[in-house]
């Protein structure tokens, strides 16, 4: 579930100049491996701790823990750059988080890419795994 809360009238290159959502993850559900042209901003609002995947062009990754509870070392807001694979879903053991994400230039269906499962396990073989609990495709590699 997500829902589209702002749409700026200011256009840049087309496209607004930011948009922002809100949307819920569940122990069933979670957020497809997918890159966007622009940063996105993220904000954990409530509910269990968030992992959120990372995969960069130089073939390294990042783990980002999204959640309330600075002294554990998780983190309410986090940026992904334009450009890098991400996807996210609940610690192990979670059963809902309400997140928001922040996007400029605004998001635009044509901007989002779908990530290949099997071809991002390829390419990062260190988070296969993770890859594919953020796909649902196994590996043919």
């Amino acid at each position: 579930m997500a829902k589209l809360t702002y749409v700026s009238k200011a256009v840049i290159g087309g496209k607004p100049a930011s948009t922002a959502i809100y949307y819920l993850l569940t122990k069933d559900s979670f957020s497809h491996m997918h890159r966007l042209p622009t940063d996105e901003v993220f904000h954990f609002y409530l509910g269990h701790p968030v992992e959120l995947l990372e995969l960069f062009p130089d073939g390294s990754h990042r783990i980002t823990r999204l959640g309330a509870d600075i002294s554990k070392g998780e983190t309410p807001q986090h940026v992904v750059p334009a450009g890098v694979w991400q996807g996210a879903r609940l610690v192990s053991g979670g059963e809902l988080a309400l997140l928001g994400k922040t996007i400029a230039p605004g998001y635009v269906d044509a901007d989002y890419e779908h990530g290949d499962g099997p071809l991002l396990a390829h390419q990062h073989p260190q988070v296969k795994d993770l890859i594919h609990k953020l796909t649902g495709e196994v590996s043919a590699f």
